[in-house]
C-alpha cells in the first residue's frame, strides 16, 4: 500500500495546509487512514509521520503501519473492508487455490499487481486484491476471465505475497498449505485414468504427510474429534473440527484425493481398505512428540455417492486431575469427598457424551486411591490411566460387557468399582447388588439431571427400595464455554441482562446471591482475539448439580413419586441446579449467561 501526497491550499472541506491526496487509489488509502485514526487503532500524528515515511515510495505503508507502529492485521483488514464494501480476506494456509485458475496467469504479473483468483463457482469468479477499485488491475480481471462474474475480497499486500507462495507449493514444507500446493499441482501433472482418486493412493507421500499434519494441527487445537467429510460431486472434501464442544470447517481438501486421504486413515486404523459398503471402527496410537503420545478412536460411515465419511475421536492419555481442580463450589466439593469416603454404595455421574462424566469419576478415585483399597475398573475405552487401578477394556464382541466384568470384579475381592456406563438392567442390578454387598461403586449414566436420573433406573425395572438404600449421590454435570482469558474484559450490564439472571436462578432463592443491580455491577465477556479465534471463548468451565439423599427423599424414592416431587423436595433441601451453578460462574467471570443457557436449559 503506497501513498502519493500533495499539499493544496483549500479545496472542498480542506482546509490551506492540510494534507490531502490526488483523485487515485491514494485517496482510497486516506480515508483508510482516517477509519484507524477514528477508532483509535492509530494517532493522527503516528498517522502522518507514517504517510511522510512512505511518500517517495522507498518504503511500503502497509509494512510500515504492521511493523514500525504495530496495527494489527485484522483492524487493518476491518477498515479496508468496510471502505471498499467486500469481505477482508486474511490469509489462512488451509485454503485451497484452484489450480485451473492459474494456468493462463503470470505469477511474477500477479505478485507485481496484487491480485489473485482464489475460487471458481459456476460463473462466478472470487478474486483477492488490494484494491478493489483500481480500474487497471479491474480490465485485468475481465481480460483473463472473460463473461464470468466477478466477485472481489480485499487483502494485505503481503497476505497476497503469502497466498501466491501457498499456491506454488512453496510454503514451509510439512505445513498443511504447502502440502495442499503440491497436491493441487499434482492433479495436473498425475494420469487422469481414475477421476476419482486422481492418479493418487493412500501411500503417496503428500497425502501421508497431509493426513499426519491434519492430526497434529487437531491435537494443537485442542479438538476433541476430527470430521472428514467427502461429497459425492467436485465439492471439496470438507474438514471439520470440534473444539469446545462446537464444530467448524477447519480445510477443505481437493475432492480428487478424498479416496486416498480416507483410505490412509484406515491403513492407520488396521482397517480394510476395500470395504466401504458397512462402517468399521478401530483404534490409531499416534505420536504427536518424543515424550507425548495420543490414541485416537476411528469411525467409518458410508454416505451418498459410495463415499466414506471419518470421524476420529482424540483420546490424549492424560493423568486424572484432582478433585480441588474441577472448580466445585466449596458445599459440592466437600459433599462429594464426603460420599467417596463410604465403605459402600453408589455414585453416579450423569450427563451427556462428553460432558466429561469419565474426568469426573478419575477423579474422584484418585481421591481415595490409597494402598488399603482395591479399585477395578470395566471402560470402554479406556482414556485416563492411574497407578493403584486395575483397569479391564470391556470387548462385547467377545461378550466381555460391563455386566460380565462387574461379574468377575466381585469374584476378585474389590473394594471400589468403577463402571464405565449403566447401559441396561442387568449392570444397573449387578451394580446395586454390589453396593449393598460392601463395595463402593462408581459408574456414569446418559441423563439430563440428577433428579431424571433417579426416574430412569427405576423405569429400568430396578428395584426401588434397594436402590433408595444404595444411592450415596447423583451427579450431574456440563461443560460450558469459557471467556478467553487473553481477551476478557469486563462491561456494565443492562437491567434487563440483570432481570434475566433473576428469573433464571428463582427469583426466590436469588437472596441467597447477595447481589444486587447497582451502575458500577459488572459481567464479563471475551473481546475476541487471536487465541479464542475470534470468538471470546477458550476452554470449558464446568457446570455441577449434587442430589444427595436424605431420609425423605429415599421415602420418595421407594415410592417410585413423579419427577417433579422428587425435584420439589431436592429444591427444597438445598440442591443447587445445573442453571443456578452455571449463573453463580456468570457472575464469578467465568463464562456467560447465554452459553449456560445453551447447556444447562432443557
Amino acid at each position: 500500500m503506497t501513498v502519493e501526497t500533495d499539499v493544496v491550499a483549500g479545496g472542498t472541506g480542506g482546509k490551506k495546509g492540510s494534507r490531502t491526496l490526488k483523485p487515485s487509489r491514494c485517496a482510497i488509502e486516506q480515508n483508510v487512514l482516517d477509519s484507524l485514526v477514528y477508532r483509535g487503532i492509530i494517532t493522527l500524528s503516528d498517522m502522518t509521520a507514517a504517510v511522510d515515511e512512505s511518500v517517495d515510495g522507498a518504503i511500503d505503508l502497509e509494512a510500515l503501519l504492521l511493523d514500525r507502529y504495530a496495527v494489527p492485521r485484522e483492524a487493518l483488514g476491518a477498515a479496508l473492508s468496510d471502505f471498499y464494501q467486500c469481505p477482508y480476506l486474511p490469509y489462512d494456509e488451509r485454503t485451497v487455490i484452484d489450480a485451473d485458475l492459474l494456468k493462463t496467469l503470470n505469477l511474477d504479473y500477479l505478485r507485481k499487481n496484487g491480485w489473485l483468483p482464489i475460487a471458481r463457482r459456476g460463473s462466478l469468479i472470487d478474486v483477492l486484491t488490494s484494491d478493489p477499485h483500481d480500474l487497471d488491475r479491474g480490465w485485468d480481471v475481465r481480460r483473463a476471465f472473460p463473461g464470468m462474474t466477478i466477485r472481489y475480497a480485499v487483502g494485505l499486500r503481503r497476505d497476497i505475497e503469502q497466498f501466491l507462495h501457498l499456491a506454488t507449493g512453496q510454503g514451509p514444507r510439512g505445513s498443511i498449505g504447502a502440502i495442499l500446493g503440491e497436491l493441487v499441482h499434482e492433479i495436473h501433472r498425475e494420469a487422469a485414468s481414475d477421476p476419482v482418486s486422481g492418479g493418487i493412493d493412500e501411500n503417496d507421500s503428500a497425502i501421508v504427510r497431509l493426513t499426519n499434519q491434519v492430526i497434529l494441527e487437531a491435537d494443537r487445537l485442542g479438538a476433541s474429534d476430527i470430521h472428514i467429510e467427502p461429497y459425492a460431486d467436485r465439492k471439496d472434501m470438507a474438514v471439520r473440527l470440534r473444539v469446545d464442544g462446537t464444530c467448524f470447517t477447519y480445510m477443505g481438501i481437493p475432492a480428487a484425493y478424498r479416496r486416498a486421504v480416507v483410505s490412509r486413515i484406515k491403513v492407520m486404523a488396521n482397517l480394510d481398505i476395500a470395504e466401504r459398503r458397512k462402517p468399521q471402527d478401530g483404534k490409531i496410537r499416534y505420536r504427536v512428540a518424543k515424550d507425548r503420545e495420543i490414541e485416537l478412536r476411528v469411525a467409518t460411515l458410508p454416505t451418498a455417492g459410495q463415499d466414506e465419511d471419518v470421524v476420529l475421536r482424540i483420546l490424549t492419555a492424560k493423568q486424572p486431575m484432582p478433585l480441588e481442580a474441577m472448580e466445585f463450589s466449596s458445599a459440592t466439593l466437600q459433599a462429594i469427598q464426603a460420599i467417596a469416603e463410604k465403605p459402600h454404595g453408589i455414585i453416579l455421574c450423569v450427563g451427556p457424551t462428553g460432558s466429561g462424566k469419565t474426568t469426573t469419576l478419575h477423579a474422584i478415585l484418585k481421591h481415595i486411591n490409597t494402598d488399603e483399597r482395591k479399585i477395578w475398573t470395566a471402560e470402554d475405552p479406556i482414556e485416563i490411566t492411574q497407578d493403584g487401578l486395575r483397569q479391564v477394556q470391556v470387548h462385547p464382541k467377545i461378550d466381555l460387557t460391563f455386566a460380565a466384568a462387574m461379574r468377575a470384579f466381585l469374584r476378585a475381592d474389590p473394594d471400589v468399582i468403577m463402571i464405565g456406563e449403566m447401559r441396561d438392567k442387568e449392570t444397573a442390578d449387578i451394580a446395586i447388588e454390589a453396593s449393598l454387598t460392601g463395595h463402593l461403586v462408581l459408574s456414569t449414566l446418559h441423563t439430563n439431571s440428577a433428579v431424571e436420573t433417579v426416574v430412569r433406573l427405576l423405569d429400568l425395572g430396578c428395584d426401588s427400595f434397594n436402590f433408595a438404600d444404595a444411592m450415596l449421590g447423583v451427579l450431574a454435570q456440563r461443560l460450558c464455554k469459557r471467556i478467553c482469558a487473553q481477551c476478557k474484559e469486563s462491561y456494565y450490564p443492562s437491567r434487563q441482562e440483570y432481570d434475566e439472571l433473576v428469573q433464571g436462578y428463582g427469583a426466590q432463592d436469588w437472596p441467597t446471591v447477595g447481589i444486587e443491580y447497582l451502575p458500577d455491577w459488572r459481567l464479563f465477556r471475551g473481546r475476541g482475539c487471536e487465541a479464542c479465534n475470534r470468538t471470546g471463548f477458550k476452554g470449558r468451565v464446568p457446570l455441577h448439580e449434587l442430589l444427595l439423599p436424605s431420609e425423605e427423599m429415599k421415602q420418595l424414592i421407594q415410592a417410585r413419586s413423579r419427577t417433579a416431587e422428587m425435584l420439589a423436595l431436592a429444591l427444597a433441601e438445598g440442591m443447587v441446579t445445573l442453571l443456578q451453578d452455571g449463573i453463580r460462574k456468570t457472575l464469578q467471570g467465568h463464562t456467560t449467561y447465554r452459553q449456560v443457557r445453551a447447556v444447562a436449559m432443557k
